[in-house]
């Protein structure tokens, strides 16, 4: 399972790494420790801190999210698979986002939750990137 940085989840939940830092010292977000000593988040943990972050009206900072191209860089927090069609959940900051995509698009891409991905708007199309 991939895990992040305090800075990397930070940016993920659109605060500053020093809100992230605070929330990591005061217990709300759970970190554990690579072999260097660098605090991480594990994918999963984060996908649920971010759920429930944006359920309850948010962080310390208002993140705006301006582009050209309407991109929400978030994490993944749910999937669902059919048969044909699956549905990606992503929280981006305070947005939750919801493409629906083919079974095997998801497939491709790799997508679990806790996973960093990034979805794209153009009109009423959600597109989903990995990195």
């Amino acid at each position: 399972m991939q895990s992040y940085t305090i800075g990397q989840a930070a940016r993920l939940l659109g605060v500053s790494p020093d809100t992230a830092r605070r929330w990591a010292d005061a217990g709300r977000m759970a970190t554990h420790r690579d072999e260097s000593g660098r605090r991480l988040i594990a994918g999963q943990d984060l996908a649920a801190f971010s759920v429930e972050l944006a359920q309850s009206g948010g962080g310390e900072e208002d993140p705006s999210y301006t582009s050209v191209r309407n991109a929400f860089p978030g994490i993944v927090t749910a999937i669902k698979i059919g048969d044909v069609a699956a549905q990606v959940e992503i929280q981006a900051g305070p947005h939750r986002l919801v493409s629906l995509l083919t079974r095997e698009a998801v497939e491709e891409l790799g997508l679990e939750v806790g996973m960093e991905a990034t979805a794209r708007v153009k009109s009423t199309n959600v597109h989903i990137d990995r990195f």
